[in-house]
Formats: C-alpha cells, structure tokens, sequence
C-alpha cells in the first residue's frame, strides 16, 4: 500500500528569467510524498506554460486516480513506472514527479543510493553545470555575469541581435560559453551565424531551430562543426533515434520524459546511436535537482542550475562549487 501526499508549489527566481518562451519570476511545480511503511521519497515536477501540463491539472489526475495508485503494492522502480505510465497516459511531468519519488523510496529500503542501485559509482564527479544567463540587454547579461563568476554559462538567444550578447559577453570573459535558442532561429538565420559563433568558441548550440524542423536540422548539422543539441526536438524516447540524424547530441528533462526510468533508457539508446548526453533542468529545486545529479556520471554535459537560479533556503543535500556538483546525502 502507498501513502500519496503532494503539495503546489511556486518558488520565485532571484531575478526575472527570460527565454524565447517568455518572461518568469516564479517556478511553478507539484510536489510528491510517497511512503510505504517505514520508507518514503520526494519527488517533484516543475509546470512549463508551452507544455500541456499544468500543476491544477496534475493534481486532478493524481485525485481521480488515488484509490488505484495507492493499493499499488511495493516492486521494483521499472514496474511502478510501467504502471503509473498506464494509469495516467501521456501526463509525463506526473509520471516524472511519481517515478521520482519511488526511486528515492526505494533506494531508502534498499539502504543504497540510486548511483548504487544502477551500478554506478557513486565519487564520479562527472560533468561541471553550466549557469543560465536568460534573456535581456546586453548590459544587463553582462552585469548577471559579472555577479555570479561561473566557469561555464549557458547563454539564452532568441534572434540575430542576441549575438551582440555574445560578442560583449566574449569580451568580458574566457568562461566556457554554450547558447540555447530554445528552437527561435530560421535555417538561414542558424548558417549565417555559425562562422561567428565558431569564432566566438561557442562551445555547443541547444535547438536552433524549431523542433520538427528536421530537415533543415539535418543540414544544418552537415555545416556546424559545433556541436547542435535537441532540446524540444527530444522529449520522450521515441525521439532519440529521429534526432541521429539532424543532431549530435539530446538534451534530457526528467519532466518531459516522464522521470528517471526512461531517462536511464534514452541515455542508453543515444548511447548506441553515438550521441552525446547532456541533462539540463526546468528550473527544479533540490528535490528535481538532486535527481538529475544521480546521473553524472552517465553524461557529457549537464545543466542543473535551478538551485542557483531560484530563491530557495540553503542547500542540505546538494553543493555547488565553481561549477562542480557533489551530493552530500544519500537518498
């Protein structure tokens, strides 16, 4: 028998946080409360206004629902999560927040953490995590990255003017620079800027163009010696494979993909494929964040700055030093 408890949260941001999807000040996100006797689990899933989701309407499901999923009896993670998959069909952010939840949950009663469990170990440092830099005029990018030293920064750009971002931002720093279009260019847009963003050492470019524009992504990749990442184009599993083609790298959100189960299947399959493996976050707090973390050492690159971007208390299981993620608990 599981114990089911959530909670509607809505973390403000340090400061307004813009992309090519709009203007945020606060994160709005479900939690989730799992127990099963003595052992429980958190489990959370951030609401994005361009994806169906909403925190109101996760919490309908999980209400409609609450008589079948809590004589759920306690099994492996994978089997809860076919179930769940099941039961609340195509609601991915409630999958992810569940699936999340029994992951911490069971690695509780297994007495191991979820690197353990999988076979990882457990000191990788893996990949350092980038900090977003959203939106706004040059000036002000530049003062947010003045304020906040970082070695590595993921730049968000929206049109051709945002390259004044860059060139200023270039100037004021050696950091690693990697930028998200968050799928706002055109074809002739992404070609004309390319031998500018190579001679600005931009490290890798996150889904310049729109998510089913794949053929324009395919050429787009013949012409880029930078590395080009799905990000809207990658959403659930059954887009890795389509993104071997227009990409060479996926960006995988817990949320988007329903949670850590299919998430460890998607790094697997990308795997196989020869795509590289990045993990960026919806804005997640400790609880979304410490998840993401379990799986440095499976990737490439990783962005999980949520923590650093929202106005939360003190961090009591994550820390964050120069861009190197450590966990300091064991779920």
């Amino acid at each position: 028998m599981l114990s089911v408890q959530y909670k509607k949260q809505n973390t403000p941001f340090k400061m307004p946080f813009t992309t090519a999807h709009g203007l945020k000040t606060h994160q709005p996100a479900l939690l989730v409360l799992l127990r099963s006797g003595p052992f429980w689990g958190m489990g959370e899933a951030p609401a994005i206004h361009y994806y169906p989701e909403s925190v109101e309407s996760m919490i309908a499901s999980l209400e409609k629902s609450m008589p079948i999923l809590s004589r759920y009896a306690f099994t492996e993670p994978d089997r809860f999560w076919h179930f769940c998959h099941h039961l609340f069909t195509g609601e991915t952010f409630l999958q992810c927040a569940l699936d999340m939840a029994y992951w911490n949950m069971y690695a509780m009663a297994k007495r191991q953490s979820i690197r353990a469990l999988w076979g990882l170990d457990e000191s990788a440092v893996g990949p350092m995590t980038d900090y977003t830099l959203g939106l706004d005029t040059p000036e002000n990018v530049v003062e947010k990255m003045r304020a906040f030293p970082w070695p590595i920064y993921k730049v968000k750009v929206a049109s051709r003017s945002d390259m004044d971002i860059l060139r200023l931002l270039r100037k004021e720093t050696n950091a690693v620079i990697r930028i998200d279009a968050n799928a706002a260019w055109s074809f002739d847009d992404a070609v004309a800027l390319l031998p500018e963003l190579v001679a600005l050492n931009i490290e890798l470019i996150e889904q310049p163009l729109a998510k089913e524009n794949w053929e324009g992504m395919k050429a787009l990749k013949a012409l880029s010696t930078i590395p080009l990442f799905a990000d809207e184009s990658c959403v659930q599993e059954h887009d890795v494979a389509r993104c071997a083609e227009g990409f060479h790298g996926i960006n995988i959100k817990l949320t988007k993909c329903g949670g850590l189960t299919p998430a460890k299947r998607m790094i697997d399959e990308a795997r196989t494929l020869g795509l590289q493996v990045m993990m960026g976050c919806m804005n997640e707090t400790e609880i979304g964040s410490l998840a993401i973390a379990q799986f440095l050492p499976l990737l490439d690159y990783v962005d999980v700055d949520g923590p650093l971007l929202l106005d939360i208390p003190p961090l009591k299981e994550l820390h964050y030093d120069a861009g190197k993620v450590s966990v300091l608990k064991r779920l």
